[in-house]
């Protein structure tokens, strides 16, 4: 096995995630991982410290650019419009590899307890990276920890939509991601 190959860390991810599809979670390795993404086990801990963590590879990444699209609003746009711009920052930086990956790591998400956990723990984190943009605006407390879930929300209903979308008529992670953000935000205000 090369010691360093390009694209290990999506190697990894994807990877194991097939296996974790193929055997289920708790029946793969980290040996079998790093097999499988033709890589040595050390290698596969220089990249994660545990299996678990492949699923929130990029989360950073993705809180970063949430937290920049937020930052960069400008200074009359209203907290949602603001979140929305943190939803195009975020779409922009996820290519044809997110949209595959997404559904079969859905599913191991879905069969794995131990991944559900962790799922919900990188929502937490993501949520709380636009809320803090938000209160650095000047956004009440609220008003930005519910900016944030809609955010959050209309970002897992448009990746969800992206990953299902018909592949002719391409409209984008962030069309999916801004119409989900509307209708949140329509649906919000029927409850009166």
């Amino acid at each position: 096995m090369a010691r360093w190959q390009p694209e290990t860390t999506q190697r990894l991810i994807v990877a194991a995630v097939d296996l974790f599809g193929e055997q289920g979670y708790d029946a793969t390795t980290v040996a079998q991982i790093a097999e499988r993404a033709g890589v040595t086990k050390s290698t596969f801990f220089r990249h994660f410290s545990d299996k678990r963590e492949l699923l929130v590879a990029g989360q950073e990444t993705l809180s970063r650019l949430l937290a920049e699209g937020i930052a960069e609003a400008p200074a009359d746009a209203t907290p949602l419009t603001a979140v929305g711009l943190g939803l195009e920052r975020v779409a922009g930086a996820m290519g044809p590899a997110n949209r595959e990956l997404g559904p079969r790591l859905k599913a191991a998400v879905a069969a794995s307890t131990e991944l559900q956990e962790r799922d919900a723990l990188k929502n937490i984190g993501l949520a709380a990276a636009m809320s803090t943009a938000l209160l650095a605006r000047g956004v009440p407390e609220a008003t930005a920890q519910l900016a944030a879930e809609l955010g959050l929300l209309a970002f897992k209903r448009g990746f969800a939509r992206w990953t299902e979308d018909d592949r002719t008529h391409d409209r984008g992670l962030a069309h999916h991601a801004l119409a989900a953000l509307r209708e949140l935000h329509a649906a919000a205000t029927s409850l009166g």
